[in-house]
């Protein structure tokens, strides 16, 4: 661009030598001033892109977001319940669900946002975001949950209807009934008998003056009959035998309706104050409420113990269901892997109790103390503690993939006594127990290294592929964090809040 103006200014300069070498000074002015004027008014021109600029493709990804779904009580009709956002994938990498987009509330808890619950990969509920609010410092929603829309049953057949009498047939036959009025009946079928009246049954009269012009049934004083109500209540009516209407008697008035909403230049209506004569005393007033826009108001505060977790996705495409279940080859290997498993968990949390301190030795000879420490046998080694509250579960993260193992459990007690421990690990290929990663931690180093604790596998990439999402729980926090597990090793692939417990693997 730089090396076109100079060539040009170069060619408008030698064509004004050539042209004033022959005119006079006003008319080489005149034209100076006209060639210069053309030459920057060019260079806009040549500045512009030639080219056309391209569109947007179309085949850029949907967003995608993963959260946590936290209720208690029963599943699909829950007492409280709320909504934790933990990514967003934007088709290049994952996002803070939590801070993504957040004007002020994130993207991924805009509402009328539906989310899919899923439990090992199936769909059991979705769960419309109606509000949000904020807990501790982070964003949740609240909805409703609702159950998954079942699709249509097929027309059912109807039954074929029958004029005609089948009586060699074994089917029963649906037959039309013949009415001696009908088109073709020629007076009454003698195949088909009226039913006789019941002269008890009530019957249904017009009120009309005029009985001579009815086409109906006569009319039977016997008979109860129900009339129209006349417009005016004063008269009495002595067929009906209406009771003459007095006038103590009490009588049930509907209140008149209020109106649902102030008008917009009232805010409010207060009574004067008794003895108030002062026009400048300021007054409170009613003002417009906007509790109305709250359809569901935060019920789940905390962490109570008997919460219960699901993955929740929200995608604008519609993929196919992927089961992470695992199915074994042969049924006992997943009870000799789970038995293992149990006992690395049994030496990560360590002895129930610890061993006996040796007893101060007594003065006394060195020949005595040996021989007495000869004749007192060995205390017995400490014993692995117990394997309380445990959860062992298998899935198949991809198809075709082997059985990935995670093992969590912790033992019981106050929290600053308490230990836990999570395992992630495979079978190797000679049928033993190969760790890929082990979280112990304890009550009182929660703030250091957090509790690991499995919510389900979720296909947060959207490539069909499962990562195992642990909610990493501290003693005053909480984070999300989602493991891909591949070749041979289980990295974090994504933490929410910038990582405080660690960085991410792909940093």
């Amino acid at each position: 661009m730089m090396a076109v103006i100079p060539n040009t200014a170069v060619i408008l300069s030698g064509a004004w030598s050539a042209f004033c070498s022959g005119r006079s000074r006003r008319t080489c002015i005149s034209s100076a001033l006209l060639a210069a004027t053309v030459l920057f008014c060019s260079i806009p021109a040549l500045a512009q892109y030639p080219g056309q600029v391209s569109q947007k493709s179309k085949d850029v990804p949907q967003l995608r977001a993963i959260a946590v779904l936290e209720w208690t009580g029963e599943a699909g009709k829950p007492k409280a319940c709320r909504i934790v956002p933990v990514s967003v994938y934007d088709g290049e990498k994952l996002q803070d669900g939590g801070l993504y987009l957040a004007r002020p509330q994130p993207l991924a808890l805009a509402g009328e946002v539906e989310y899919e619950l899923k439990e090992n990969g199936r769909t059991i509920g979705l769960f419309d975001i109606k509000n949000t609010g904020q807990e501790q410092g982070s964003w949740v929603g609240y909805g409703d949950w609702k159950q998954v829309p079942h699709p249509k049953p097929a027309f059912a057949a109807t039954a074929k209807i029958d004029d005609d009498d089948a009586e060699s047939d074994d089917k029963p036959v649906l037959h039309r009934k013949h009415h001696g009025d009908e088109a073709g009946g020629g007076g009454t079928d003698s195949t088909t008998t009226k039913p006789a009246e019941d002269p008890d049954r009530p019957k249904l009269h017009n009120d009309s003056s005029d009985q001579s012009g009815n086409s109906g049934a006569p009319s039977d004083s016997d008979h109860p009959t129900l009339h129209k109500k006349s417009g005016d209540d004063s008269a009495s009516d002595s067929s009906a035998g209406n009771a003459p209407v007095d006038s103590d008697r009490p009588v049930l008035k509907k209140p008149k309706p209020q109106p649902a909403t102030l008008p917009a230049d009232e805010g409010g209506h207060v009574s004067s104050l008794p003895g108030v004569t002062d026009p400048d005393r300021p007054r409170l007033k009613r003002g417009m409420s906007n509790a109305e826009s709250l359809h569901v108001l935060p019920s789940l505060m905390g962490l109570p113990p008997d919460m219960q977790q699901a993955v929740a996705v929200s995608d604008a495409r519609n993929r196919p269901e992927h089961p992470w279940t695992y199915s074994w080859a042969n049924p006992g290997d997943e009870a000799k892997m789970k038995a293992a498993m149990e006992d690395l968990a049994r030496q990560a949390l360590g002895p129930s109790h610890p061993a006996p301190a040796p007893a101060p030795a007594k003065a006394g000879g060195a020949h005595h103390s040996a021989a007495r420490r000869a004749a007192k046998p060995a205390p017995p080694p400490a014993e692995a503690g117990p394997v309380d509250n445990e959860q062992f579960r298998v899935f198949e993260l991809a198809y075709g993939s082997g059985a990935t193992m995670v093992l969590s459990a912790h033992t019981n007690g106050p929290l600053a006594q308490e230990k836990f421990v999570t395992l992630i690990a495979q079978p190797d290929l000679y049928g033993n127990v190969l760790v890929l990663l082990k979280n112990v931690t304890d009550g009182a180093h929660l703030d250091e290294t957090p509790w690991m604790r499995l919510v389900d596998p979720v296909d947060a990439l959207a490539d069909n592929r499962g990562e195992l999402l642990f909610e990493l729980r501290s003693d005053t926090s909480r984070q999300f964090a989602l493991y891909r597990v591949l070749r041979g090793r289980a990295d974090k692939l994504f933490v929410t809040f910038g990582g405080y417990f660690g960085t991410v693997a792909s940093d």
